[in-house]
């Protein structure tokens, strides 16, 4: 058994060298996916350059105008190009989704790399400290963060990292579980080797791919979670481009101007297909329980 799952830890090691590019050009949807999530990040890099407009730049004359050959997105009810605002929004909306899951993963991922390693009173605590925090429901305990803290860009991602660290810490909690009587595990474990360095040189560099693959599918709910706070009025105040504030715009004045709001849901559209169809792929490549010969 310690062999076969050694075997497994090797073969996605192999994958993620040199086939992984390449499996996702033979599927379309792979294509698609990288396609849309490249996009959206050279979106965000270059957001400067490839604005039209100061996204905060007011032009009451010609307030909430649709698409022209100046504004290809129309205008909101301010006079601010709604194109550049999305562009700029982008940055917000992959900062928030970047950061706080990347410090989601890195805390759930020690934590539950401590419970399925070590004793059995701590891998209680831990656990008991997970479902403490998944038993609140997400938006209520936003809504009460927000209400002490008040709204902003960090106190949204300190939400999105409260609440999802647990389940990645769940996830490395099986996968260490897994691994746990592997040869390789006991050989360093006899030959004197202490929890923390072998947590970190062995147990979590052979048990991160299947969370990378759970955090890439989590970026879309990230995402549409700020922008739902935003929506609100509870996530990035004004004058910073939000899609969820740019949302919030077309929602309130889709009687003088309906583009504003249909604009606002491309991209939130286009993310999530993005993210979703990459992490399918990505899932689909690495799980080595999938007969891909079939």
């Amino acid at each position: 058994m310690a062999l076969d799952q050694k075997k497994e830890v090797q073969n996605f090691s192999d994958g993620l060298s040199s086939g992984v590019i390449y499996r996702l050009y033979k599927d379309p949807m792979g294509v698609v996916g990288l396609l849309i999530v490249v996009s959206f990040v050279v979106i965000a890099i270059f957001a400067d350059f490839l604005a039209p407009y100061d996204p905060s730049k007011i032009d009451i004359l010609n307030k909430l105008q649709g698409p022209s050959a100046d504004h290809l997105f129309g205008t909101d009810q301010l006079g601010r190009d709604t194109l550049s605002r999305l562009i700029y929004g982008t940055q917000i909306a992959l900062m928030v989704a970047g950061v706080s899951i990347g410090l989601a993963v890195l805390i759930g991922s020690i934590l539950g790399a401590i419970a399925g390693y070590g004793p059995n009173w701590l891998d209680f605590v831990i656990m008991l400290l997970f479902d403490m925090v998944r038993s609140y429901p997400v938006i209520m305990f936003a809504l009460a963060v927000v209400v002490l803290f008040g709204p902003s860009l960090f106190t949204i991602m300190a939400i999105i990292v409260a609440t999802s660290f647990p389940t990645y810490g769940r996830l490395m909690r099986t996968q260490t579980q897994s691994l746990r009587q592997a040869e390789y595990i006991l050989s360093a474990r006899a030959l004197g080797l202490g929890m923390p360095r072998i947590l970190v040189r062995h147990v979590i560099p052979n048990t991160i791919g299947p969370i990378l693959i759970v955090a890439s599918m989590d970026v879309p709910f990230v995402i549409a979670l700020e922008a739902g706070l935003s929506f609100l009025g509870l996530g990035v105040r004004p004058p910073t481009p939000s899609w969820g504030s740019i949302l919030n715009d077309g929602y309130t004045y889709i009687r003088n101007s309906k583009w504003i709001l249909i604009s606002a849901g491309i991209p939130l559209i286009l993310v999530t297909i993005g993210f979703t169809f990459l992490g399918e792929q990505l899932r689909d490549i690495f799980d080595p329980k999938i007969d891909r010969g079939s």
